[in-house]
């Protein structure tokens, strides 16, 4: 008898496969809307396991809150948040109060929410324009999102850019790295395994020996490859024949 896939092993929910309490900053979020102008003094920079970005931790009004931190961000800056705010770095604000073009990140994506897009390190977005009570933001990706005005931002880039420019060297930087995220390394490929490991294992060469693509409703033990694909292949182009 074999063993059961990795997509069933983890769908159990065990402590292996489970996602990673972030360390001990419990949350990582704007302070409360305020009418008023907030002043926020940086204390310090934190890293906490499972994040590439560093985290700021700023006191405002004798209460502690955590951001990610902005590039050009050291200890002891002062930042501003809310209200009539300046547009300096690392500053909070709402949509409808920064200037078109300008670099954001820590996009709320509802208003009070604390902020949920673009914090990754070395990312950011850019305001593109305004439209009426909405604001037009380009991520990262390219896409194109409206979002309220009101919902807040903050201006800068999130530091910790060249994360991923250290070359791990050995196979086992590349563990302890994926351990602290809880993702699964080394991983093998189905067409690698024996047939009773794995729906694509087994035969005398490595290919699945049937079709990638599988039914959505298909059981847990053959829930593999392509899952529901609207097509798969290359793309082949069309091309019309002039008639004279």
């Amino acid at each position: 008898m074999g063993k059961s896939l990795i997509q069933q092993r983890r769908g159990m929910g065990h402590i292996q496969y489970r996602a990673p309490k972030k360390g001990k900053i419990s949350k990582v979020s704007y302070p409360p809307p305020s009418e008023e102008k907030l002043i926020g003094v940086v204390e310090g920079i934190k890293h906490e396991r499972g994040r590439v970005a560093p985290i700021a931790q700023i006191k405002v009004c004798d209460r502690y809150y955590y951001l990610p931190a902005v590039k050009g961000l050291t200890v002891g800056s002062t930042i501003e948040i809310g209200p009539k705010a300046s547009m300096n770095v690392g500053n909070v604000l709402m949509l409808k109060e920064i200037r078109e073009g300008s670099a954001i990140c820590n996009i709320e994506k509802r208003p009070g929410d604390g902020g949920k897009m673009v914090r990754a390190a070395g990312t950011y977005a850019i305001l593109f324009s305004q439209s009426g009570d909405n604001s037009i933001i380009k991520f990262p990706s390219g896409k194109t999102v409206l979002v309220k005005g009101v919902c807040r931002a903050t201006v800068g880039i999130v530091a910790g850019s060249g994360f991923g420019e250290k070359p791990l060297m050995k196979a086992g930087a590349n563990y302890h790295k994926m351990a602290a995220k809880i993702k699964l390394y080394p991983r093998m490929r189905g067409i690698a395994m024996a047939a009773v490991h794995h729906p694509f294992g087994g035969g005398r060469h490595q290919h699945p020996g049937k079709s990638t693509s599988t039914s959505r409703n298909a059981p847990p033990g053959r829930k593999v490859g392509h899952i529901a694909p609207r097509k798969t292949g290359r793309k082949r182009v069309r091309r019309t024949l002039e008639v004279k």
